[in-house]
């Protein structure tokens, strides 16, 4: 187990950043096209191809999800997965042509510092094909891929992932891009909320506070100013066999994950989306009850994602960029 989603039998992940710019993409590749879900409860969404994981719509599987900053712009990274998995004979079979499915979603880092002069030319499409050409069994976290420009209300977000092995013995895994409107924080730190469910020090074994401030409800952690703009965008995912129906269960439990992890979470501020990955490997043998535990591990799993991608991250080389927990709290 290397504690990464990638302990999914059957997914590899790859990321593409672009340091000048502050920003990327990461991809999560099926090596062969999985059941699919998504929940969506931020206030701003962007994504892509969610319609189609509704368990009524006709295709039931994808081939990756693509993951990005750029806000809108970085839609087009969807279409370079598309443009790469298509090159290699992969997609949804439609008489002699085949289309890749590749949902997507979005998070805001426009304004992190970084030079969005493009000229016309975002360079989404371009780092989604570099994402996927680089999609391996290990990857790195932090200040890369989709989580390069992400930041919270407290301390610099990132990128994240983790994983675990439920009692049944399927595999549950999360990927996660961090750019919260509120704070992975308790109070002002450096103890993070997901200190709970900490594994072996994952994110530096502090635990929880001897406190907790009492009027947090009332005046929580917000980005300010043109920086308050957000999202968190995640994929969850087991080797379970699911039905669509199932998947979608299995993606609105993980998101509570989100919860346990910021706060506050799903503003107006936020995009919010979960996918949810099957790769189909492993039956479950008692459906309701494993299928409710599943659900159960996959938003402590999330949530400890969160928690490693905020202690992985690291600071933009970019003026006024925002300090990392590192920078703030030191080793």
């Amino acid at each position: 187990m290397r504690n990464l989603i990638t302990d999914v039998p059957g997914l590899r992940v790859g990321n593409a950043t672009d340091l000048h710019i502050g920003t990327g993409v990461t991809v999560v590749l099926c090596e062969e096209p999985a059941v699919a879900a998504v929940d969506v409860r931020g206030g701003g969404p962007g994504t892509r191809e969610t319609d189609l994981l509704d368990p009524a719509a006709t295709v039931e599987r994808v081939d990756a999800i693509a993951l990005s900053g750029g806000s809108a712009f970085g839609l087009d990274a969807a279409s370079g997965v598309m443009a790469g998995l298509a090159a290699q004979g992969r997609g949804f079979a439609v008489g002699t042509a085949r289309v890749p499915i590749v949902p997507g979603a979005i998070l805001f880092d426009l304004l992190n510092g970084g030079d969005k002069g493009w000229e016309g030319h975002p360079p989404y499409l371009r780092l989604g094909r570099d994402a996927l050409n680089a999609a391996d069994i290990d990857f790195a976290l932090g200040s890369v891929g989709a989580g390069t420009g992400c930041t919270t209300a407290t301390v610099k977000g990132g990128l994240g992932s983790a994983s675990a092995l439920a009692a049944s013995g399927h595999v549950v895994g999360a990927v996660v891009a961090v750019n919260a409107a509120g704070s992975p924080l308790y109070g002002n730190g450096p103890q993070l909320r997901a200190a709970p469910y900490e594994r072996d020090g994952e994110f530096g074994g502090l635990g929880l506070p001897t406190t907790l401030a009492a009027d947090e409800a009332v005046h929580p952690h917000l980005k300010g100013g043109i920086a308050r703009f957000a999202t968190t965008i995640a994929v969850v995912a087991t080797d379970a066999v699911l039905t669509p129906v199932q998947a979608r269960r299995f993606a609105i439990m993980a998101q509570n994950g989100l919860a346990l992890s910021l706060f506050p979470v799903h503003t107006p501020l936020d995009g919010d989306v979960v996918f949810a990955l099957a790769t189909g490997r492993r039956p479950l043998d008692v459906p309701l009850p494993d299928l409710a535990r599943l659900g159960a591990l996959a938003s402590v799993v999330l949530a400890r994602a969160v928690a490693r991608a905020i202690f992985a991250a690291r600071r933009l080389p970019f003026a006024d960029s925002q300090k990392s927990w590192h920078d703030v709290f030191g080793g």
